[in-house]
């Protein structure tokens, strides 16, 4: 298949994925706390990474190991947990909507640090689709009220981070594959992980309830498809288009989870579905700008 229609596989598998994701993580929370819910997640990720890609770590270089620790860091260890700690705090649909700050991030912070150039277009779609995420995120916040908002900067800080990590992967990652970028990435996460559950002393205090293995199992779902699969699927994305384009699957995420929250019991209005496509025109506009 061209890359030119691989691309937007990716991108609509990637957005039901992630979309996904956040319930996922809701339901892991019933159980576990926001510190484990982060190091288990990235754990579970990382031994399945190395027992499909092992392999893959020979093919990374001595230059690249620096940036994998960077890229890693900071577009994936510390945000999954500034999540889990948001959406122990706020709704899951809400934290996938802020998750939408990720393309103007991107382009922001691109072009700053990175020398990556944009299109007069490109930024109309940006803020096209940033007018749908504030409509979603204002109607979010009249609906549950009692929501504690200052955890959503959790999840602004996060995409941040995305923002870099996929400017990092673009400019110095781009000669290895995606699969060694993703073992390389979880390989240096997975000792700080496993100190964080050490330290917090999980290993002494879990015990084996139904309710705290039906979060694991959660949580092992979370880990192989939504972080494991994704990012292998994410950094290949990168690799055959523009940062710009693989982080505008943020903008498509809200749509996949509140979709999920609505069969979990949340409210949906029609302003909701309104600004989903009003998203989807900012997503257009983006990618129609090459």
């Amino acid at each position: 298949m061209e890359h030119k229609n691989l691309r937007w596989v990716f991108l609509f598998t990637l957005a039901i994925i992630w979309g996904s994701s956040f319930i996922l993580m809701k339901y892991a929370l019933v159980s576990l706390s926001p510190i484990q819910v982060g190091a288990i997640r990235i754990l579970i990720t990382a031994i399945f990474l190395l027992i499909i890609g092992f392999k893959k770590i020979l093919t990374i270089k001595r230059r690249h190991w620096y940036y994998l620790a960077l890229n890693g860091f900071i577009g994936t260890f510390f945000p999954v947990f500034l999540f889990a700690y948001a959406i122990d705090k706020i709704d899951s649909s809400i934290a996938s909507i802020l998750n939408s700050f990720t393309p103007l991030n991107t382009l922001i912070f691109g072009a700053l640090f990175f020398g990556f150039g944009f299109k007069k277009r490109q930024l109309i779609g940006v803020f096209v689709g940033l007018i749908g995420t504030v409509m979603l995120i204002l109607k979010g916040a009249e609906i549950n009220p009692s929501h504690d908002y200052f955890y959503a900067s959790f999840i602004i800080i996060a995409t941040v981070g995305y923002a870099f990590n996929v400017n990092i992967l673009k400019k110095y990652l781009h000669d290895l594959d995606a699969l060694s970028i993703t073992v390389g990435n979880f390989l240096l996460m997975l000792i700080p992980a496993f100190l964080v559950l050490w330290f917090t002393d999980f290993f002494i205090t879990f015990k084996s309830t139904p309710e705290n293995l039906e979060g694991i199992m959660y949580l092992t779902i979370l880990a192989i498809i939504g972080t494991g699969l994704a990012k292998i699927m994410y950094n290949r994305l990168i690799q055959i288009s523009t940062p710009i384009f693989s982080s505008s699957v943020t903008y498509i995420i809200p749509i996949v989870a509140i979709t999920w929250g609505v069969f979990d019991g949340e409210k949906i209005t029609l302003l909701q579905v309104l600004s989903g496509f009003v998203i989807l025109l900012g997503v257009y506009i983006v990618n129609k700008a090459k």
